[in-house]
């Protein structure tokens, strides 16, 4: 695909009328300064540099957070975690642009960092849901939570402008984390049938678009759950992909419909950060 963002005006205005689902991975991150984990991999090398991890693990996350879980027990794997995460970052001007100056009815992101909440502090009306561990949370999915961090009831999402869908947990409020392979398999087991996914997922994706921006689909497991969350949603979306996409990527984004956008993030930032109105952000239906 030639660079260029033939579709910008189609997305802006999904965005300003709420038909457009932000989806952030990992690599949103190279936006910022910001000193947490920007990948899967570099989060496998932190752990590994806090507890001993062999050798053929240290660059996959799942594996090495289950070694830590496994032999020197999960709270140990939590706290590794926390001290990943706890450091002091600023949102993305992405990030910012997208929360505040845009009305989306649900933001999904699928890391661990809490800069999209960051983001959102300043609206009013907002809540979030996220996973959790069976491990921590026996017989829980996921938890609801007011923009103070206080806990809700899962009924009360259906009265905010925005949700905000952690699905692997998040550092803030809680330091909940999906991370290990037995979290994994926990979810994997039962999403096929939507358990895992609140309703009150389910019932915003309902004939909305997506627009995934920093994720990668080298994964199955990345594939799988994005998967799972686009159900039942339009059919087609966006991926802002400038990097050259994997066999199965392309298989992928084939068969979601996910239509790729071959530009830098930062450029797309920029573009979408100037076709956005100050002031403009309103309830979405």
């Amino acid at each position: 695909m030639p660079r260029g963002v033939a579709h910008m005006e189609s997305i802006a205005l999904g965005l300003s009328q709420g038909s457009v689902i932000p989806y952030f991975g990992p690599d949103a991150l190279e936006l910022g300064q910001t000193a947490v984990p920007a990948s899967q991999a570099t989060l496998a090398e932190f752990m590994a540099s806090k507890a001993s991890v062999p050798f053929k693990l240290r660059k996959n996350l799942t594996a090495a957070a289950q070694y830590i879980e496994n032999f020197k027990h999960r709270k140990t794997l939590t706290h590794i975690m926390s001290d990943a995460f706890n450091a002091s970052a600023i949102p993305t001007s992405l990030r910012c642009t997208i929360a505040q100056r845009y009305a989306c009815p649900m933001i999904v992101d699928v890391w661990y960092d809490d800069l999209i909440q960051k983001a959102l502090a300043s609206r009013s009306n907002w809540g979030q849901v996220q996973g959790v561990s069976h491990a921590e949370h026996p017989g829980h999915w996921y938890r609801f939570m007011h923009a103070d961090g206080s806990i809700a009831r899962d009924d009360e999402a259906g009265g905010w402008d925005t949700l905000l869908y952690k699905p692997l947990g998040s550092i803030a409020p809680e330091a909940n984390f999906v991370v290990s392979d037995s979290d994994f398999v926990e979810i994997l087991t039962e999403i096929d049938i939507q358990t895992p996914i609140p309703q009150a997922v389910r019932d915003r994706r309902t004939g909305r678009y997506f627009l995934f921006l920093g994720c990668r689909f080298n994964t199955q497991i990345d594939r799988i759950v994005a998967r799972q969350i686009m159900k039942r949603s339009s059919a087609s979306h966006w991926a802002i992909l400038p990097d050259e996409p994997t066999r199965n990527e392309l298989r992928f984004l084939a068969e979601q419909n996910i239509q790729r956008i071959d530009v830098p993030l930062a450029e797309f930032a920029a573009i979408l950060h100037t076709a956005a109105e100050p002031n403009e952000v309103r309830p979405a239906s």
